[in-house]
């Protein structure tokens, strides 16, 4: 069976009313509206807990309702794309997450305010990977996917920056509704403009895996749940051994194993196995799911740090986040124009090292470091790194993939990122809170409480950047040892895009 996409195959996709410019305009700007989705309520989070009075316990699933059917359902909205066609999941997606946006702005309630989040998840988890999809169907093969392959990274990797700045802005200058709000004409927006730009794929024949979508979307969804609710928090109370998150973590794994069991032996599966038989492939999406664990759990410790230690409003915060989307840009920007001179393998070596670098630096800060002598160096060298590391990540795991496979690949490396991040808020949340609590307890008798406090949490996110680091080492491992080093280059339009990766 063919793995690479035929000159011919994307010939007929772009000549059904595919518009290159403006077809990329059209998905990375649907891109970025669901990755920033991520993190730009962070700032808000406070506003949003006074309005509409979450508790401590219940404001964390304002991100998790999101995260958690926007991770569980991205195989599913994937194949949705195969099958039904990438253009027309790719606008629907669009208009449920325009809705639930408006939807959630106008919440009176917390139970109203989470339901829009979850509907929300849904649509971006079917935006998600048709987007990625879509350029494969749009994009010749050669420099041109390559360019627009490294915008798409581009948006992938900044919207999470790019969220906190977002959010800061809009809770200043207009209130926590308008984080939800502002969606809603850029999707409407973009909804209408992609009949107008992107070409349609065809309906392929076959069926949706019931059995495998009810297991894979059941066992990813328990997974971040039990996950998200994992994490040791403030109080130092660890909540790995409650019965709910047991259960959860191990109705998780069973459901997964039985997916892993359906696909093998399934007629049309959600995830057929040829789609990690690649060496590459595999590589790519273990490392996007390294990345989604340190990149969201640092973010979430980079707020903190900037409110609780800093004590900036929500304005400077957002601001003090503009460097390293910056230096996230521009490393994109140097990957995007170097992936086809030197290759993927490089850029993900040198982009883990840059990470882990920069991860490390910032566990040496402490409670009276500045923001320019503390986080802004550390900033600049881990936001060039995850640059380096995004932009190539997409390329090599849809690099010789089949056209009608295209969706399923485009949505594991989401679904990387997603239970990455899940994983990430857990595992450095209970790293950063045991430590907290631990230090304010043997502190607490020499110092005030609130100089207590303060070390107390600056040992804690230390701890928590100093895992982080450790894992950009793990995923510079899984890049020496996963990533094939042969660094051909891109000579003709016509060149394959597995040539660009190997």
């Amino acid at each position: 069976m063919t793995t690479t996409f035929s000159a011919a195959a994307d010939g007929r996709t772009r000549a059904r009313g595919g518009r290159p410019g403006g077809a990329l305009l059209v998905i990375a700007t649907a891109q970025l509206m669901v990755v920033l989705d991520a993190t730009v309520v962070y700032v808000a989070l406070p506003h949003i807990q006074r309005g509409l009075g979450f508790s401590s316990s219940g404001l964390e699933w304002v991100v998790n309702a999101y995260a958690l059917t926007f991770g569980g359902l991205l195989l599913l909205g994937g194949r949705a794309g195969d099958l039904l066609g990438r253009r027309r999941m790719f606008v629907a997606g669009l208009l449920l997450f325009s809705a639930a946006s408006l939807a959630g702005g106008f919440a009176t309630s917390p139970a109203w305010l989470l339901a829009a989040r979850a509907a929300q998840g849904v649509g971006g988890a079917v935006v998600a990977p048709t987007a990625l999809a879509l350029i494969a169907t749009t994009f010749p093969e050669g420099p041109a996917r390559s360019r627009a392959m490294g915008v798409y990274a581009s948006m992938s990797g900044v919207g999470g920056a790019l969220g906190l700045v977002a959010g800061g802005l809009l809770v200043t200058y207009a209130s926590w509704r308008w984080v939800l709000f502002v969606n809603v004409p850029i999707g409407i927006a973009v909804a209408l403009a992609a009949p107008l730009t992107l070409g349609e794929s065809p309906r392929r024949s076959g069926s949706f895996d019931l059995a495998g979508a009810v297991t894979g979307t059941g066992g990813i969804a328990a997974l971040v749940y039990g996950l998200s609710n994992a994490a040791t928090t403030a109080d130092g109370v660890a909540h790995w051994g409650d019965a709910e998150v047991v259960a959860s973590l191990a109705a998780g794994a069973a459901l997964l194993a039985a997916f892993a069991v359906f696909e093998a032996r399934g007629r049309h599966p959600l995830l057929p196995p040829r789609v990690l038989r690649d060496r590459d492939r595999l590589g790519a999406n273990l490392i996007m799911l390294g990345v989604g664990t340190a990149n969201f759990g640092v973010f979430f410790f980079l707020t903190l740090f900037v409110q609780d230690l800093l004590g900036y409003s929500a304005l400077r915060e957002g601001v003090a986040f503009l460097p390293l989307t910056a230096a996230l840009l521009v490393g994109a920007a140097a990957a995007t124009s170097l992936v086809a001179r030197v290759g993927a393998r490089p850029l993900l070596i040198a982009g883990a090292a840059a990470s882990a670098g920069g991860m490390y630096w910032l566990s040496r800060v402490t409670e009276h470091s500045t923001y320019a002598g503390g986080l802004l160096g550390p900033s600049l060298v881990a936001g060039a790194g995850l640059g380096l590391l995004f932009v190539p990540l997409p390329m090599v795991a849809l690099s010789r993939v089949a056209e009608s496979d295209s969706g399923v690949a485009s949505s594991l490396v989401n679904t990387g990122r997603q239970v990455g991040g899940a994983l990430g808020l857990a595992v450095l949340g209970t790293v950063a809170w045991t430590v907290t609590a631990n230090s304010a307890r043997s502190h607490a008798a020499v110092v005030t409480r609130a100089a207590a406090y303060q070390h107390a949490l600056a040992a804690g996110l230390d701890r928590a950047f100093l895992v982080a680091a450790g894992l950009a080492v793990l995923i510079l491992v899984t890049a020496v040892v996963t990533i094939r080093g042969r660094a051909a280059r891109v000579t003709a339009p016509g060149a394959r895009a597995g040539d660009v990766l190997d």
